[in-house]
This record gives structure tokens, C-alpha cells and sequence, in this order.
């Protein structure tokens, strides 16, 4: 099935599953989704810094590759990169994106009621995040969402890439089907 998508299919494929809503130069509580590379701990930093984060929601439990506990981690980097443990919240023992809104709607509704509509952050093509956010958490009213770019094996699966890239491929694929 891989080999014989078409250009226009790609196209549908990548659009489908890509989730930028990027939010206008307005303060947004940040949901960080659990993951083991540093991008969204990077675009959480670079937003305080601008004035734009004063809430970051960091989630994730550990990881099944390399061990690490994803919510933790990203606490760390955050810090190092000069954004205060008061405005970081901590979910550190999800499995798996559903849990990581689940046990996250305690800090989401902290938000709401800060007047901060919230702004997921998570890989470019993860469109799960966004349908398991507004399922649990309906009452999240208008929300948007900030995508990234992954590094596998050395290479980032891109919005252009993603087919010609194995990792690329197998994950934008499996996403599409999922949702």
C-alpha cells in the first residue's frame, strides 16, 4: 500500500493528519504530549520567554525505549532553559496519549478557569492528540496546537519527507489509519 500512494494521496494524508493551529501572539497554557525528544520542551521555553506560556502542562510516564519519565524530563528542560518551576505542571505517570489528557484535567481546568485557552504541543502528524483532548476534555472550547518535527535515526520526518522516510512512512501511515 505504501509504495502505491500518489502525490495528491500524500497530500490528503499530510493535511489529514497535520494538527498546526498556531494560536495568535496571545498567553496560552501549553499541554506538552509526552515524548523523549527535547522539541517541545524548546517551543514551550522559546514561548515564555516571548511572554506567551504562562502555564506549561508537561505530560508523559516513562518511555518505553529509552526509560526515561517523559513529564520529568521535560521539567528539567524546561528549567534549564530559564522557565520557573511555579508555571510548570507535572504528569509523570501516564502510558499513552489518552492518559496523558486524563491525568492532565486537573492542570487543563486550572487553565480554563486562569482565562488561558490551551495549546497542544505534539509531533506534526500525532492528530490523536487533538481528537483525545477535545473528547476528555470537551469543556476546552477553542483550543489550538503547535506541530513539530521528530528526528529518527538522524533524519526529521517532515511534512514533504514523511513518505520517503521508513520511520516517516510507517508512523504518518499508522496515525492516518488510527484516526
Amino acid at each position: 500500500m505504501d509504495d502505491t500512494i500518489s502525490p495528491d494521496q500524500m497530500a490528503a494524508i499530510t493535511s489529514y493528519v497535520d494538527i498546526q493551529a498556531v494560536p495568535p501572539e496571545i498567553p496560552t497554557a501549553l499541554l506538552l504530549f509526552g515524548t523523549n525528544q527535547a522539541a517541545p520542551a524548546v517551543i514551550a521555553a522559546a514561548r515564555y520567554h516571548e511572554g506567551l506560556a504562562p502555564l506549561i502542562i508537561a505530560t508523559g510516564g516513562i518511555n518505553r525505549h529509552n526509560g526515561i519519565v517523559e513529564g520529568r524530563e521535560f521539567l528539567r528542560q524546561l528549567i534549564e532553559r530559564g522557565v520557573p518551576e511555579s508555571i510548570i505542571r507535572v504528569e509523570d505517570t501516564s502510558a499513552d496519549t489518552w492518559q496523558n489528557v486524563e491525568l492532565s484535567i486537573p492542570y487543563l481546568t486550572e487553565a480554563i478557569a486562569a482565562g488561558l485557552p490551551v495549546t497542544a504541543v505534539s509531533k506534526w502528524y500525532h492528530r490523536r492528540t487533538i481528537h483525545i483532548l477535545r473528547s476528555r476534555f470537551p469543556q476546552i472550547g477553542r483550543f489550538y496546537a503547535i506541530g513539530w518535527e521528530p528526528v529518527y535515526g538522524g533524519t526529521p520526518v517532515t511534512r514533504t519527507n514523511w513518505l520517503d522516510n521508513p520511520d516517516g512512512r510507517r508512523r504518518v501511515i499508522r496515525e492516518w489509519q488510527e484516526v
